[in-house]
């Protein structure tokens, strides 16, 4: 079959894509500067209670309005860039996250600029995740970099993601705390760090020649690979954890221990927060190592290690704590670090070329899912105790992962 001239050009190394094997760190900036959209705003969710006095109904419609625009742009963006390329959706992911930090920074002429700030950047963060993580993929592997590892691609993506959310809360949750216009000067640093990559981004080369499979934009919104039994019985059971562990460690851990931390509470959530992040940054490299293409290991390893920040959680409450709080983000951060490697890692197991960035965003979107715990937890309290809470969350994790030992040895090519 003769590739066309132009599938040829777009998929070649260029001068552009800079030294040969590292086309990927620019993708891997990209994904970073949106990560840091999305999680700049975690920190800065008591600022807008306490100082700005909005209700707390208010700010929990802020943190659902970033899901409504995560979501769909997990599964869209994923579907666009497998028909038309990667490119072109990253750097809309770049623009979101620009056009998310300037209305946020108007957020003192009131709600709307909130709430619409906060859509665009859960659009960033949504189809930088699911193209981000398939272009790094593809840009560690083959012709690009033939001496990379297989896990390669999983881990940049994840370490991206990671570094990148750190960052975002340690800037903002710093200004906040101690810094001048903490309602505008840290929006207006994302976008002086995020604009570069606006252009940045169209130099790594192009991995898929748009219409290079006569298939039609709507049939690839679906995806065969998820009904793929080691991605529903697996992947999916442990995804929700990952994000219930960073929403607990960094969003309901600090409200609950805000006594303890008096006038601090701003710097406390913002050190759980780097914390947790960077525990998880700093275990990949071993999460690599603990992962295994021919059992569930590495998923089942994060799970149990997140079942025993839940018991460090529940001691940080009991106590009042704030050094256990710590302890407590520290395991949840290793508990992420290694689930999200692996989860991403069986993704791109599973998954064919032509399905991959659709995969990813699926897995991401359903993960995504665990920031709605605390919300949860929140509502049921009262007339249950957090504490009864935090054992229930904790035995129903315990059944998650009894559920992942089921399929512990339940091989890839089972379908």
């Amino acid at each position: 079959m003769t590739i066309p001239a132009r599938a040829a050009a777009v998929n070649r190394p260029t001068a552009a894509s800079g030294t040969p094997g590292r086309a990927w760190v620019l993708v891997f900036g990209t994904l970073f500067v949106c990560a840091w959209s999305g999680n700049q705003f975690s920190p800065m969710l008591l600022l807008y209670r306490d100082t700005a006095h909005y209700s707390s109904a208010t700010v929990t419609l802020f943190l659902g309005i970033y899901v409504a625009g995560l979501a769909p742009a997990l599964v869209i963006a994923g579907a666009v860039s497998d028909h038309g390329g990667r490119r072109g959706p990253m750097s809309c992911a770049v623009w979101f996250g620009v056009a998310a930090s300037a209305l946020l920074a108007l957020g003192e002429l009131g709600s709307l600029p909130i709430c619409l700030g906060r859509l665009f950047a859960g659009m960033s963060v949504g189809t930088a995740m699911a193209v981000g993580t398939s272009w790094l993929k593809e840009l560690s592997q083959g012709r690009f970099e033939p001496t990379a590892d297989a896990g390669a691609g999983a881990r940049r993506a994840s370490l991206a993601f990671t570094l990148g959310s750190a960052s975002g809360a340690l800037v903002a949750g710093g200004i906040a705390q101690w810094g001048p216009l903490p309602e505008v000067l840290p929006y207006l640093i994302h976008i002086a760090v995020a604009v570069p990559f606006l252009l940045l981004v169209r130099r790594p080369p192009e991995t898929v020649f748009a219409g290079a499979v006569a298939q039609p934009l709507r049939s690839r919104l679906t995806v065969p690979s998820m009904r793929h039994r080691r991605f529903l019985q697996v992947v999916l059971v442990c995804g929700p954890w990952l994000f219930a562990a960073c929403a607990l460690a960094y969003g309901y851990l600090p409200v609950l221990l805000a006594d303890a931390t008096g006038g601090l509470g701003l710097a406390y959530a913002t050190l759980l927060s780097v914390v947790a992040l960077t525990s998880g940054a700093l275990v990949q490299p071993v999460a690599t190592r603990i992962d295994s293409p021919s059992s569930a290991r590495g998923i089942v390893v994060s799970m149990v290690t997140l079942t025993v920040g839940l018991v460090v959680m529940i001691a940080a409450v009991e106590t009042s704590q704030v050094v256990v709080g710590l302890v407590a983000a520290v395991v949840f951060g290793v508990g992420f670090g290694v689930g999200l490697v692996s989860g991403l890692r069986e993704v791109q197991r599973i998954a064919p070329a032509s399905d991959l960035a659709r995969l990813t965003g699926i897995f991401y979107a359903v993960a995504y899912l665990g920031f709605v715990v605390p919300t949860i937890l929140a509502a049921l309290t009262p007339p249950f105790t957090t504490t009864a809470l935090l054992v229930v969350l904790a035995a129903l994790l315990l059944a998650s992962t009894a559920v992942v030992v089921r399929g512990y040895r339940r091989h890839l090519p089972q379908v």
